[in-house]
Formats: C-alpha cells, structure tokens, sequence
C-alpha cells in the first residue's frame, strides 16, 4: 500500500469536501512524488485535526483532495516559545526546522546589538515551518513572527510567560523544565553585550539560564534549550 504524504492546508477539512491543492502542492504530489488520483493522503490545517483524504483530481490543471475521515481530532500543542538571534540564512533555516520538530509553538527572530543579519524572506521560514510540521507530525504549525529588535520583543512578552536567556559565561542556574507557558531567549554567535545583560536583569519575566560549561553555536543552543525546557524531571 502506498505510504500517504502529509500536507497542510489552509481550507477546512470535513468529510466529503473537496480541497484544492496550491500549485506548489500539486507539483510536489504529481511530479516529485508520482502520486495520482485515488491515492492516499494525510492532511491538517492546525484546527480540524487530521484527516485521511484521496486525491481526487492530479494532473497539469492542477491536484486535489478529497477528505473520507478523521484520523486524529485536534489537539492542544501549547509548546515553548522560541526568540533566537537572526543567523546566516543555512543556520536560520535550520532552527526554524529544528524548532518546529522540538514542538515550538511561536518562533521569533530578533535583533540584538550582534546580529549579523537582519532581512529574512518570511514566507520561506513558514514554508521551512510547515514542511517540518509535516515531517514530524505535528497537528499544528508554528507562528514564524517577523525579526523585531530585541528591546520590542521584551516590551510585549506576555507576563504570564516566564522567558529564559541562556547566557555564557555568567553565574547563572543551569536550564530547568518549565512549569508553565514558557519562551527561550539565544542570543547571536558574538553573545550578548553587557546592555543587554543588564536589561534582563531589570526585567521581572527574564530568568538568566546557563546551558553548560560549553560555549555553543547558536544553533546548537537552540536545540539543547528547547529540549531541556520540555525534559521531564529536570525542574
């Protein structure tokens, strides 16, 4: 039997629907993976569950589905928040990825005094996004916010989100589980200046983190700190 693929769609999912496919989509099925009609697919759109589908049309006019029945309702998938110091494109991409297979539920670029980015093609990290969410099976996909100063981001972080920054070479309690609604902070490869240090030590919502005796690539405490943010037993 045919391996079903794994697509998000915007549209509402219910049975006896039809859904059309975007042309992205369509090539994908049609032309990458050799799909035709008839054959099986697993579609969600992050509120109606996810459903089995067939395809119902796939050709050059286009393909779609055809929703026959759920088989997983619509579950909560409240998750970290992740707020990471724009990298290089390659490793931008890869948090994105990576955060999304961790179970993050809102990714938010920053600009810190360090960053060595600072434009970034949006679409393409919810296309990143979704992609993962595809992969890893998850019911949802991640809000992939646009880059924001860091000093905007702390002024409108939600207060009943407690946020750890992970810093190094700082005094700081390692990393702990979270007991509630939870955010991450990674700053860029440089680190964070001092005026930042000093920012998070004014704030009531920032709790300074350390992930190690190690000095990590960005990227690597990403994962490291989503991971221990969500390990059972660590708090």
């Amino acid at each position: 039997m045919t391996q079903p693929l794994r697509l998000f769609v915007d549209a509402p999912l219910a049975e006896g629907g039809e859904v059309a496919l975007s042309d992205a989509q369509a090539h994908y099925v049609t032309s990458v993976m050799r799909r035709s009609a008839g054959d099986p697919v697993l579609a969600f759109n992050g509120r109606d569950g996810e459903w089995l589908a067939a395809l119902s049309a796939a050709g050059k006019r286009g393909a779609a589905i055809r929703p026959e029945r759920q088989t997983r309702s619509q579950a909560q998938e409240p998750g970290p928040w992740l707020a990471f110091a724009l990298l290089k494109r390659d490793a931008t991409d890869l948090v994105i990825r990576m955060a999304t297979e961790l179970g993050a539920a809102a990714i938010l670029p920053i600009i810190t005094a360090r960053t060595n980015a600072a434009r970034v093609n949006e679409q393409r990290l919810l296309a990143i996004a979704i992609e993962a969410a595809e992969q890893c099976e998850r019911l949802t996909v991640p809000a992939v916010h646009p880059p924001r100063p860091l000093a905007a981001v702390l002024d409108s972080w939600p207060p009943d989100r407690e946020l750890f920054a992970a810093v190094e070479r700082a005094d700081a309690p390692p990393l702990r589980s979270a007991r509630g609604p939870a955010g991450l902070l990674i700053g860029p490869e440089g680190g964070f200046t001092q005026g930042e240090l000093d920012a998070f030590a004014r704030s009531p919502i920032v709790t300074p983190s350390s992930l190690g005796p190690r000095i990590l690539r960005a990227e690597t405490a990403c994962l490291a700190g989503l991971a221990l943010l969500q390990a059972p037993g660590c708090g």
